[in-house]
């Protein structure tokens, strides 16, 4: 095995061969604000309820309570930034606004593929020990990233990249090899507070602070029973994620369009018809969204969605189909079709 400063120049050389766009090493051991934030965060209860959350917490706050046998995190990154700006489909209340991460193949799927070749790599050419771990376990993946350089976490508490904007897949390599650390990246947000003020539902009590409970993400995707009338309007057209805060973000301006065709929007997804979508039943929905994200969240809750965005529309042409949804088996589905009748002044 050689120096651990060759070591690291020969692990950036591979992951730049494998894909990814950017690659950054830091300590197993996390700083103490690091646990610090995350315990407020679930003390304040706003991770609403995301309950491996609060869980998994201890796990959260530091490699080496996950595994005590790490020393270094590898932190690696793969840019997914959009053609065009994602906020343009706002305007355009016929249509559902789909996140950007979630428009093309699931992204979960193409990073652990790589993630395990890189690893694989690894074991074989320096014998050692290694865990492999992509948004889908305990682990601080943005405050890790920042440790490691990749960028800053903003305002809006995700990452921000010099090179790639607010447009970046994270994934992370814990090993038991003690290899040179890179410097955090300097924050360089300033006085800035685009994102802040483009949440339509002021998520953010305070700069680097998000309420899960308030924000259109969590709403659409995380929660599982009917979302609070007072942010139903607020959600516009948007029915499976939210992007606002990350599109508002100036380093956007030097951010690229991902090269990754795996990421680039199905021509079903970049702009889909509510009405289409309003009709899926579990079979047709299971269908259009096989190896999407989206799929996870099941038919009721984006039906769910898609009737919001539907309730905000003005348009009444989706009257017939509301109303055969006020006999679903859903409730959370009666309830949203209910409400879209309302709003459309037809309830």
């Amino acid at each position: 095995m050689g120096a651990p400063g060759d070591i690291r120049a020969e692990l950036e050389a591979k992951a730049t061969e494998l894909g990814f766009d950017t690659f950054g090493v830091t300590s197993a051991v996390t700083s103490p604000e690091v646990a610090a934030r995350l315990r407020e965060f679930v003390s304040l209860e706003r991770h609403g309820t995301m309950a491996w959350m609060a869980e998994r917490l201890h796990h959260r706050e530091s490699p080496q309570n996950l595994w005590p046998e790490a020393r270094s995190a590898i932190m690696l990154g793969v840019n997914y930034g959009p053609k065009e700006d994602p906020r343009v489909l706002l305007d355009a209340p016929s249509f559902g606004n789909i996140s950007v991460y979630a428009r093309g193949k699931d992204y979960h799927d193409l990073i652990k593929k790589r993630l395990k070749a890189f690893a694989r790599w690894i074991v074989e050419t320096y014998s050692c020990e290694l865990k492999v771990f992509v948004d889908t376990a305990p682990v601080p993946e943005k405050p890790l990233s920042a440790a490691a350089g990749l960028g800053w976490q903003g305002k809006h508490t995700n990452m921000v990249s010099p090179d790639f904007g607010s447009w970046l897949f994270l994934g992370a390599i814990y090993t038991d090899m003690a290899l040179p650390e890179d410097q955090p990246h300097r924050d360089q947000c300033g006085s800035c507070r685009a994102c802040l003020d483009a949440c339509p539902t002021g998520a953010f009590p305070g700069p680097y602070q998000l309420d899960a409970r308030r924000c259109i993400s969590y709403l659409t995707i995380e929660h599982k029973g009917p979302i609070a009338e007072e942010f139903r309007r607020a959600m516009g057209n948007r029915i499976y994620g939210c992007d606002d805060c990350l599109a508002a973000c100036p380093w956007n301006k030097f951010a690229k369009a991902s090269q990754e065709a795996a990421f680039h929007a199905r021509a079903e997804l970049g702009a889909p018809a509510l009405a289409d979508l309003v009709l899926l039943d579990d079979q047709s929905f299971r269908e259009v969204f096989s190896g999407s994200p989206i799929k996870r969240i099941g038919r009721d809750r984006f039906v769910r969605n898609v009737l919001y965005a539907i309730g905000n529309s003005g348009d009444n042409s989706h009257l017939p189909a509301i109303e055969k949804l006020c006999q679903d088996e859903s409730d959370v589905v009666r309830d949203a079709a209910s409400w879209a009748l309302r709003e459309l002044g037809e309830g």
